[in-house]
């Protein structure tokens, strides 16, 4: 269910809040990235907020190309509950 994470400068910063970032299938909904990481990581889940990510045109001199779309899944977890795969970041 869940791709990768996705850690960049915005996305550290958002690690304060206790929120963590992740690629998901453009057909997972809420209820599905929830039950995923709390399975996976073993935590509590307390918000999972999904946004839709349109690919890119891309050219490369008379080529064009389009990046493809995906799903981002920004998940805030309860209080004392991380993910140590995010931490040393």
């Amino acid at each position: 269910m869940l791709l990768r994470p996705i850690i960049t400068e915005k996305t550290s910063v958002m690690l304060q809040d206790n929120k963590y970032t992740f690629q998901v299938p453009l057909t997972a909904n809420k209820v599905e990235i929830r039950q995923a990481v709390e399975q996976i990581f073993k935590v509590k889940v307390l918000n999972v907020n999904t946004v839709r990510v349109f690919g890119k045109t891309k050219r490369m001199g008379k080529y064009v190309g389009k990046r493809s779309d995906y799903k981002k899944a920004i998940v805030k977890l309860a209080e004392g509950n991380t993910i140590p795969l995010f931490e040393g970041m």
